[in-house]
């Protein structure tokens, strides 16, 4: 989960490294409006900065978004004064009403505990949505996929800040049903000088077979959609 040193560099740092965040919603709402046109609300699940919400609040009547970091949740509500924007676990939230769409992107998915975290978070994703409503879910990278050892490095400049981050992906454990990722961030500034923090991230490796049983047995039909915009691609899913 994104503490309160990372979630400040969030949405410079993924901006300036190229994330397309208008042409991911643009392709998540073609997705939506193919499978039920004239949809009018979205919920975004794990909506970290709303960078996402923000493009498809000018698409939708009513969209809202739930988000487990609550640093991440505060630049949200900056970023999207009058949208609703909820504290929550995407495994258990309940927000009391239903929606025509809800997402999970940029595989947050794979912040689950557990398969059986899996299966929890779909039901709860049913449980908001309207019959015949559509689940898009961007996956996390899955056991044949992901690649240990992986190295990620990226410097990034703007008002007089640099940050620089660096990543080193590997099994979390000998039985590899998950991923670690260690993050270090180097930050410098001409008046605060230069500060270094680190973070680690397990996300659960998923083969494609174990996302379609947990679409199921909560109640969606279930498909992957190609794009370029995403390497994992989408599972696409409505709700029967």
């Amino acid at each position: 989960m994104y503490g309160k040193d990372s979630a400040e560099l969030y949405d410079l740092l993924h901006g300036l490294r190229g994330k397309d965040f208008a042409g991911e919603a643009a392709v998540v709402a073609g997705l939506v409006d193919d499978r039920m046109p004239g949809a009018c609300s979205l919920l975004d699940i794990a909506c970290g900065t709303g960078a996402h919400l923000a493009h498809l609040a000018e698409r939708y009547d009513h969209v809202e978004g739930v988000e487990l970091s609550e640093s991440m949740l505060s630049f949200a509500r900056s970023r999207l004064p009058g949208v609703p924007l909820t504290l929550g676990d995407m495994r258990d939230f309940d927000l009391g009403r239903r929606f025509d769409a809800a997402i999970c992107l940029f595989g947050s998915i794979g912040y689950v505990d557990s398969a059986d975290g899996l299966d929890a978070a779909l039901r709860s994703f049913a449980r908001h949505l309207n019959p015949g409503g559509v689940l898009v879910v961007e996956p996390w990278w899955s056991p044949d996929t992901f690649t240990p050892g992986h190295v990620s490095a990226d410097v990034v400049e703007a008002d007089g800040t640099s940050v620089a981050r660096v990543s080193h992906a590997s099994l979390a454990s000998p039985a590899g049903e998950a991923s670690l990722m260690r993050v270090h961030y180097v930050v410098a500034h001409a008046d605060h000088g230069v500060r270094h923090f680190t973070e680690n991230h397990v996300c659960q490796l998923f083969g494609l077979d174990r996302y379609e049983a947990a679409f199921t047995a909560a109640g969606f039909t279930f498909e992957r959609v190609e794009t370029p915009l995403s390497a994992r691609g989408f599972l696409v899913g409505v709700r029967k």
